[in-house]
């Protein structure tokens, strides 16, 4: 029998750091505007290499990957608790909760790891993580069944009538997440809930589940709510309003400076033909011409840089965070990766083919919502397009699940063909 060659340290630590580097490079490309299915898969590869790598390694690869949760990473973590897992490593794993408890980076990691890994790998873990006395394991347990298209069953229920307001919070998400119509009472009930978190979640999961009363009504006062849940509760009011309906919001965004690039986002959201001309007004500005630039591509389904409808950045287009230890600019451009639009040229091409785009009608990419549209988009759509394709689903037919856009490309790639199949 062969004997296996002991690790090599300096090609383990490798493994380490490579794949914590585009463990985080991960998190910031499944919301990217300008990647699709194919190219999040050419990086999942990479990343599956460096993680097979390590595995092989056995013990000295886990333990090179604690350590190096030192720098207490999205990364690091998301590579310490794959490998954990990948091994069935129990002892390792419930560390990586308890740390993942304590920091809100090391709970990222923790939580795409688990996302990351396979059913076998994960055979038994996900109904420790729901039955225990833990609130914030059942929180990650309720997390990771959308995930991976799995129904947490009566947990779910439970949960929702939970004391702890993140474990109610993620069990109103996972009710409309994993399309369960019958907890739309139980959703609608939440509407009244006192924290903010779980109102958000419950007006967002009352609307896949069917709601188009009292569930609307709560995601607009939360669009009167400063805080985290002001954006996206206007971004859900945008896919479910007439346009009739929108024009009030639109109007107060636009008379508010600061809520001007919301505007402009709501309007790629809404789909109003109407809008297009504003749009290509926009591109001409430094600030908000990539945003507009997309929200165009939103409605009508152009992909600019393909069309030649794109122009050089402009020259006073502020740098952004750099290497610099003077600069205090570190904030990620949100546009980062989105094409600078030509207005003049996107006018023209305007000018030929508005009359394909009929007023009165809600276009996404180029076409009405519909199942099959909206199909396509998630086959061959950036990301950005795909998670607005995926909520537009749940939209047009209650109960559907939401389909995962962050989860491992080839395992998309196998649910979409089923989808297909079906």
């Amino acid at each position: 029998m062969a004997t296996q060659r002991p690790p090599v340290p300096v090609v383990v630590l490798q493994h380490c750091e490579d794949g914590a580097v585009l463990a985080n490079t991960r998190a910031g490309l499944v919301e990217a505007p300008q990647v699709k299915l194919h190219q999040l898969g050419r990086l999942d590869e990479r990343l599956a290499a460096h993680l097979d790598g390590l595995f092989v390694a056995g013990e000295f690869g886990m333990h090179a990957s604690e350590h190096a949760m030192a720098r207490a990473g999205t990364g690091e973590s998301f590579v310490a608790a794959a490998l954990a897992i990948a091994h069935r490593d129990m002892e390792r794993i419930d560390r990586l909760l308890a740390a993942a408890e304590a920091a809100d980076a090391l709970r990222t990691g923790v939580v795409l790891a688990f996302c990351w890994a396979d059913a076998a790998q994960l055979r038994g873990l996900v109904a420790q993580l729901l039955d225990s006395p833990s609130s914030f394991r059942r929180q990650i347990g309720l997390t990771l069944c959308p995930a991976h298209l799995v129904d947490p069953g009566v947990v779910l229920e439970r949960a929702i009538g939970a004391v702890e307001a993140p474990l109610r919070a993620q069990a109103y998400q996972a009710a409309g997440a994993c399309g369960r119509t019958g907890l739309l009472a139980d959703c609608l009930a939440g509407l009244g809930d006192a924290d903010m978190a779980c109102r958000f979640q419950a007006a967002q999961s009352s609307v896949r589940l069917g709601d188009r009363g009292a569930a609307v009504e709560a995601l607009s006062a939360l669009t009167q709510e400063e805080g985290p849940y002001r954006a996206p509760a206007f971004d859900l009011l945008f896919r479910l309003a007439t346009f009739a309906q929108a024009a009030p919001f639109l109007k107060a965004l636009l008379d508010s400076p600061d809520d001007l690039r919301m505007a402009i986002r709501g309007a790629g959201t809404l789909g109003d033909p109407q809008s297009v001309p504003w749009l290509i007004e926009q591109m001409g500005s430094p600030q908000l011409g990539r945003l507009a630039g997309e929200s165009f591509s939103m409605i009508t389904g152009l992909d600019l840089a393909a069309l030649d409808l794109e122009r050089k950045p402009p020259g006073d287009v502020a740098a952004g965070p750099d290497d610099d230890p003077e600069n205090d600019d570190v904030a990620m451009d949100e546009d980062e990766g989105l094409p600078w639009p030509e207005p003049e040229r996107i006018r023209t091409w305007w000018s030929g083919n508005a009359q394909d785009f009929s007023p009165g009608t809600r276009f996404f990419m180029g076409a009405p919502p519909s199942w099959s549209h909206c199909m396509q988009v998630l086959r061959s759509g950036f990301q950005r397009q795909r998670i607005a394709a995926a909520e537009h689903l749940c939209l047009l037919v209650p109960g559907t699940l939401l389909f995962p856009t962050n989860a491992p490309a080839w395992r998309q790639s196998q649910w979409l063909a089923q989808m297909v199949d079906a």
